[in-house]
């Protein structure tokens, strides 16, 4: 009876790790579309700063959206600095600031990623062990 109890323990530990795998999974798919939405304030911001005074262009608005306005200052960016707070900010400097988040984001992933191998081999650990309890009882 002790393989039972030890093959159902290998059994529980490789779900945990499979649901802990689907975590990591989920934390690493939030980081990269927070890295998408930075990145597309980049090429917005690039694109109107480009633009003069006054000209019109489509502004994103989500849920593949857009608005069309008029450009008054291309130069002045709105820039959330958190906990509700905007500023205001020059667009070279907006888009550093959008850069260090972006690099922030990134090392975040490379932890997370480092996380889910260590993990996936943990469980891969598990997964052959358990298979090799199951053989021997039923082989």
């Amino acid at each position: 009876m002790a393989q039972d109890e030890e093959l159902n323990r290998y059994m529980a530990l490789a779900e945990y790790y499979k649901e802990q795998l689907s975590q990591l999974d989920m934390q690493l798919s939030y980081l990269q579309q927070a890295i998408n939405e930075y990145t597309k304030s980049k090429m917005t911001i690039k694109n109107i700063s480009e633009k003069g005074k006054d000209s019109e262009v489509l502004i994103p608005i989500g849920g593949a959206s857009y608005i069309n306005a008029k450009v008054n200052d291309p130069k002045k960016i709105l820039f959330d600095i958190g906990s509700g707070y905007i500023v205001e900010k020059g667009s070279e400097d907006a888009t550093k600031k959008i850069d260090d988040r972006i690099e922030e984001l990134e090392k975040n992933m490379k932890k997370l990623g480092e996380m889910r191998q260590q993990t996936q081999n943990q469980a891969e650990e598990v997964y052959q062990k358990a298979q090799e309890l199951y053989e021997q009882q039923n082989g």
